[in-house]
């Protein structure tokens, strides 16, 4: 059986929420290949079929449904990131992309068996496999796994091989990041979900095209509707209001 990552399984458990777009957002803003990623855009995309992206669409994992039924439409390439067409791409190996099935963390067995096929680079990123990464630390990709949430036992044991760009990226290395405000990209901190109050007490130093498709920032974008970036809102699943229960907070992926 696989085990998803608590932050896979909190999004895969919000895909039965009804979601509506929150007030603010003017629909005719909106950019439709941007939502085509949005995992909360489900009905909107689905009332839409003309406007969808199907290349982005393929890397959505709430659409499964729609792309098992429209294979004809699929990126194959986007379709190695989705954590949630394990099956289809089981189903389908030759159409498999390898060097982004890397970087799935559903993956964990498709890519335990092929070894030889892996991308390490893309791997070093992935936070399901870190017990293969720690085992074989000669081929990882530090610049990759600093951004990996799952390695941050490894990167504090590896000091001098962090690279501090893309671990400011990274939703687990926020206390880490908080002590060592010289070393801060502040592009990257401000899709970092978890760095909100870091960007609250900066808000000279947030890059705010970056900060549009952080979920966590929704409250800076709605006072700060003149500095949006539209494309990257639009794939913000923080723009919807479940009808239901709230979606999980996992939602805030990176």
């Amino acid at each position: 059986m696989i085990e998803f990552p608590e932050v896979i399984c909190g999004l895969i458990a919000s895909y039965a929420c009804e979601n509506k777009l929150l007030p603010w957002i003017d629909i005719d803003k909106l950019n439709w290949e941007g939502l085509s990623l949005n995992t909360a855009a489900i009905e909107l995309l689905t009332n839409n079929p003309k406007k969808i992206n199907w290349v982005y669409l393929s890397g959505n994992p709430a659409v499964i449904d729609l792309l098992t039924t429209n294979q004809d439409k699929i990126d194959w390439n986007m379709l190695s990131t989705n954590p949630a067409a394990i099956e289809l791409l089981t189903a389908n190996p030759d159409k498999i992309d390898w060097w982004s099935l890397s970087g799935n963390p559903a993956a964990m067995p498709l890519l335990l068996a092929n070894l030889e096929k892996i991308n390490w680079f893309n791997l070093s990123g992935n936070p399901a496999v870190i017990d293969l990464l720690t085992t074989n630390q000669d081929k990882i990709d530090w610049w990759s796994l600093s951004g990996n949430p799952a390695a941050i036992d490894l990167l504090t044991n590896n000091p001098d091989k962090i690279n501090w760009s893309s671990l400011s990226r990274n939703p687990a290395a926020i206390d880490l990041l908080t002590a060592n405000q010289d070393k801060i990209d502040w592009n990257m901190l401000s899709t970092n979900p978890a760095a909100i109050e870091l960007l609250t007490a900066n808000p000279d130093k947030i890059d705010w095209w970056s900060l549009s498709g952080n979920p966590a920032a929704i409250d800076l974008l709605t006072n700060n509707p003149d500095k949006i970036n539209w494309f990257n809102l639009s794939a913000n699943p923080a723009i919807f209001k479940s009808t239901k229960k709230e979606i999980y907070e996992c939602l805030l992926l990176v």
